[in-house]
């Protein structure tokens, strides 16, 4: 199979069976054989029922149904694990996506041997103030961080060979970020193409402020992950063990100069009573648990197992 095209939403009845039918059209002009796959991340409206027809109509659309509303992480890490397409490309379900790109970037993995495709949105319909601003804000911060010069992070339209989504595994609200964990996985081949942005036709965007403190939240994470999430003790025991040091030779001189000054039969006082008994004492138990949360952090990775994050209630000719 050539195409996979992943399409997560939330809400989109209205939008549905215009995507699909655009979707389609671009297939067939082009001879490509595909599969449009569907998650339904809790929709409360009627979009399920449609992709219900839809599979009946086309047999190539396939589809997944959430019990409840889980995320965009968790509904594209569900279907990356069903797609078998060669290339996989994913979009949003609200028409901003242009389906006409999909050659372009199908051609971009197959004939250049990109590994993964970004879509940039140089040109944008949304608010400045809520989307533009912001963005731009926070594509500029994930650039410096993540060392990919992508101009847009977030962008709902991206291609994939289907090796990287196979060998990525996408939770919390790291949809962001799944150019940096191809990164992480091994796939260096990442570029980015500009893509058409297109005013918002029907319903309105999912998406509040908050999306961004989270976003820079998820980005200190990733940061963190990418140089110690493998390693956690050269982290948190290179930590613990400088503040314990710290607080023994602070403990060690409180102590010696206490011993000094009864020898030379000085005024002293209680050991007790010295400040720097107590910052001794604090900075050595800081470091004795920095060092054992680099222990209990290697532990947890030696038996991680992989978890379900989300319960898939229907599946559609899967």
């Amino acid at each position: 199979m050539d195409i996979s095209v992943v399409i997560p939403l939330l809400n989109e009845e209205e939008s549905l069976n215009e995507l699909h039918d655009w979707i389609v059209k671009v297939m067939q002009s082009n001879r490509y054989s595909y599969e449009i796959l569907f998650i339904d991340d809790g929709s409360t409206d009627g979009s399920w029922k449609i992709i219900e027809k839809l599979s009946k109509k086309n047999p190539n659309v396939k589809g997944l149904k959430f019990s409840v509303n889980y995320g965009k992480s968790q509904a594209l890490n569900a279907a990356f694990k069903d797609a078998k397409g060669d290339v996989v490309i994913t979009m949003d379900a609200d028409l901003q996506d242009n389906p006409e790109e999909i050659p372009e970037l199908f051609n971009l993995i197959t004939k250049d041997n990109n590994d993964l495709i970004s879509g940039w949105k140089k040109k944008r319909y949304d608010s400045k103030i809520r989307k533009n601003i912001p963005s731009k804000l926070f594509n500029a911060v994930a650039r410096k961080t993540s060392g990919l010069h992508l101009h847009d992070f977030n962008c709902g339209l991206k291609a994939y060979k289907n090796e990287v989504v196979k060998n990525i595994d996408v939770s919390g609200e790291m949809h962001r970020y799944i150019p940096v964990l191809a990164k992480n996985a091994g796939f260096n081949k990442i570029d980015e193409k500009v893509v058409q942005h297109q005013v918002r036709k029907y319903g309105t965007t999912k998406f509040g402020m908050d999306r961004f403190i989270n976003g820079f939240l998820d980005l200190i994470t990733i940061s963190f992950l990418t140089k110690y999430g493998k390693r956690p003790m050269h982290l948190f025991g290179l930590l613990g063990t400088f503040m314990f040091i710290i607080g023994f030779f602070v403990s060690l001189f409180v102590g010696i100069s206490k011993l000094i000054k009864l020898y030379n039969n000085e005024p002293t006082i209680l050991v007790t009573d010295n400040p720097w008994f107590f910052i001794a004492i604090v900075s050595m138990i800081i470091g004795s648990q920095f060092f054992l949360a680099g222990f209990i952090g290697e532990l947890i990775l030696r038996s991680k197992r992989n978890e379900a994050r989300y319960i898939v209630s229907e599946k559609l000719n899967l």
